[in-house]
């Protein structure tokens, strides 16, 4: 009798101890980007991305299995976006609201967002007293993200990686992703940092993308693949319209006249347009006389796509110092990085969208 007794009690106390252990939930608390303390769930089994880039932080994280709806604006633009390339499962998942510019800083749609039963909302460019009234709302824990300045590359996308990969438990994914961009930034910088400025060729990139797909006057102060590879952008000569972004006058990029001007794949229709409208224009600029004109890959897509921007710095750098980058073969160099940061080869489908990574502009 007293070891049925003994028995029973220690059966009731594991009985207890499993239904204690169900009830409580682990959570983990962050400082997010807009300063807000949030406690989420820890490692949730469903989570929802809105605003520019928020999706891509979460695959380059491998956690897309976990996300439960999609932006509109992901499902009708899948073109150019590697991190949705090589998930198309995403693409088969329900709506959580419109997404795309005109949604950023606004109160998403409510009712998508509850629809798709999240426990975690990641959300990029949110103002926290807005975050704190969309977390209220939902009683869903509301999240924000940041990549920094638009349209460049920002090392605050790292923090952003950081935060997010410490509630999916992916923080040591979120170092080693953080670690493979910057062995590759610091590959291309020792490569061309010794090179003199006198030996180096002016460079500019026309097309782009700002709002929508632009012509050649839409240029970067700061663009990531001329900072990576230490190239003489002469775009650094004027006054940007807007942060880093310049719109340049024509007359002034034929003043600046650049030895090698660089195509965003985005623009390349729009500036096809306007060379067949204006071939005169375009044959005064060096570069185009003398076919000196390469095509990029477009990775200002909904924020930066890090994995493109930094194949083209690749290409700049092979096309601009052909004999510091001669042991890079530009499409393998490309694959191998989408295979790391979205865990599929979507070079393919890449080239198939653009043509080869750094080909002679078909003018």
């Amino acid at each position: 009798m007293l070891k049925r007794i003994l028995l029973w009690a220690v059966l009731f106390l594991l009985a207890s101890n499993l239904c204690a252990a169900a009830s409580e939930t682990k959570t983990v608390t962050v400082t997010d980007m807009a300063g807000r303390q949030v406690t989420a769930p820890f490692d949730p089994d469903r989570i929802i991305c809105i605003g520019p880039g928020t999706l891509r932080l979460i695959v380059y994280l491998q956690a897309a299995s976990k996300v439960a709806g999609v932006e509109d604006m992901e499902k009708m633009n899948p073109g150019g976006r590697p991190y949705w390339i090589a998930h198309p499962e995403l693409g088969k998942l329900p709506r959580c609201g419109p997404g795309g510019p005109a949604s950023i800083n606004k109160k998403p749609d409510l009712e998508a967002v509850l629809s798709v039963n999240p426990q975690v909302v990641f959300i990029t460019y949110m103002d926290g007293e807005l975050a704190d009234e969309v977390q209220r709302t939902l009683g869903i824990p509301v999240v924000v993200l940041s990549y920094g300045k638009f349209a460049t590359f920002d090392e605050t996308v790292y923090d952003a990686l950081g935060i997010a990969g410490k509630i999916l438990h992916r923080e040591k994914r979120a170092d080693e992703v953080v670690s493979y961009i910057e062995s590759l930034r610091s590959d291309l910088q020792k490569r061309t940092r010794d090179i003199p400025t006198a030996s180096k060729p002016s460079v500019y990139i026309g097309g782009v993308g700002y709002r929508g797909s632009q012509g050649i006057e839409s240029t970067e102060q700061h663009f990531a693949p001329f900072d990576w590879t230490c190239a003489r952008n002469v775009a650094q000569q004027v006054k940007p319209s807007i942060g880093s972004h310049v719109f340049m006058d024509k007359e002034m990029l034929l003043k600046l006249n650049p030895d090698i001007i660089f195509i965003d794949g985005g623009g390349l229709n729009r500036l096809t347009g306007d060379y067949r409208k204006k071939p005169e224009y375009y044959k005064a600029l060096k570069a185009f006389s003398r076919q000196k004109v390469f095509l990029l890959f477009p990775f200002n897509f909904y924020t930066t796509n890090i994995g493109t921007a930094l194949a083209d710095a690749y290409a700049v750098g092979k096309i601009l110092y052909p004999e510091r980058f001669a042991d890079v073969d530009l499409e393998k160099k490309s694959d191998e990085i989408y295979a790391f940061l979205v865990g599929a080869s979507v070079y393919p489908r890449m080239k198939k969208s653009y043509g080869v990574i750094g080909r002679k502009a078909p003018f």
